[in-house]
């Protein structure tokens, strides 16, 4: 039985958790939006695992699809990726009236979320999130969005999905290493958020998967039907690690670090700052990066990505306002606030601390 988890915005929608939910992935479609002709967006990657499911149920269900087959890797999140997706919808014959789904991971779901929110200045786009970081957490809440040359989704809108469908079978063919790196961001809203899942996390073999994905998933709803476009400071919460991490992505270059890698990183950034700054307690600390460490996500820093590299991605970044940094810390596991008093010596700090 699959598991119905509302997202309760002014135009709410579901997501679906549940073993085989893939297959029926045109008929949970079909509840919601009427038949017509939509995209399908995929990686080389995940195509040949799960494209034709996809599209065979579209197909049974009535749509017509145009699928439109990417590159794999975070080098696919550009204006130009986006321009040839919508050259695709257009040379299909998609209209006003059609969708798009996003098959794949938080590459392909924030690619195709934005070129929906651009393509004839709007179309609706459902979600079937493939990894474990998509599943958990970046298919729910409509940030979409590209990169720049200057950092990370510096380019995107906010654009919720009609639909999320989660299928946590995908999760078996991915490699361990991806498997991980999306288990950092199970960490993240552990900490910011639930406690006891912290606990949990200490003995992950244990978890059932499918009830892990929904638990991730109700934190994040609560979050974005609570503060939908990061306006009241709540959702800003989610961006714990996401500062630094994300420097240390652009700054490394996207591929050298898998998304989750650089947020584990991050989170130890953030942990230490924590300790520092909120009172968060020294042991707590340790035994999350121990989590982290369990597998196998970096928590040091190698020498040849310097502070000052990472001091000049950190000035792009979203998250900072009017000149002034916004930062996330918490002062205790299953809680977290917005700093306004962290200054960029801080940072240089933190970063300093988290080396080799």
């Amino acid at each position: 039985m699959a598991a119905r988890i509302p997202v309760l915005l002014k135009t709410p929608y579901e997501v679906i958790v549940g073993h085989d939910s893939l297959p029926r992935a045109g008929e949970f479609i079909a509840q919601i939006l009427p038949a017509g002709k939509c995209g399908l967006v995929t990686d080389e990657n995940v195509a040949p695992l799960y494209a034709g499911t996809v599209r065979d149920s579209l197909t049974d269900a009535g749509f017509s699809v145009t699928t439109v087959t990417i590159p794999a890797g975070e080098n696919s999140k550009s204006l130009h990726q986006t321009g040839e997706i919508c050259d695709r919808l257009i040379a299909g014959g998609v209209d006003r009236g059609g969708f798009l789904v996003a098959l794949g991971g938080g590459v392909v779901g924030d690619l195709a979320g934005f070129a929906a929110s651009v393509y004839s200045r709007g179309i609706p786009h459902i979600q079937i999130p493939t990894t474990v970081v998509a599943q958990v957490d970046s298919s729910i809440g409509g940030k979409t969005g590209v990169n720049s040359r200057a950092g990370k989704n510096l380019i995107g809108s906010f654009h919720q999905p009609a639909l999320v469908i989660t299928d946590p079978d995908t999760l078996a063919t991915l490699p361990k290493r991806e498997f991980n790196e999306g288990m950092a961001e199970v960490i993240k809203h552990a900490v910011i958020r639930d406690a006891a899942l912290l606990d949990d996390l200490e003995d992950i073999a244990r978890i059932d998967l499918p009830s892990l994905i929904a638990r991730n998933v109700k934190i994040k709803a609560t979050i974005i039907a609570a503060d939908e476009f990061e306006t009241e400071g709540l959702r800003a919460q989610l961006n714990f690690g996401h500062t630094i991490g994300h420097a240390i992505e652009n700054a490394a270059g996207y591929g050298r670090y898998l998304h989750g890698e650089a947020i584990s990183l991050g989170l130890a950034a953030a942990l230490y700052l924590s300790v520092k700054k909120a009172g968060f307690p020294p042991a707590d600390a340790e035994r999350t990066l121990g989590i982290l460490r369990s597998l196998h996500l970096p928590v040091r820093l190698p020498a040849d990505l310097t502070t000052d590299a990472l001091m000049a991605a950190l000035s792009h970044d979203k998250k900072f306002q009017a000149g002034a940094i916004r930062y996330i810390l918490s002062e205790k596991p299953g809680s977290a606030f917005v700093s306004k008093d962290i200054t960029a010596d801080d940072l240089r700090e933190a970063i300093e601390h988290i080396r080799e």
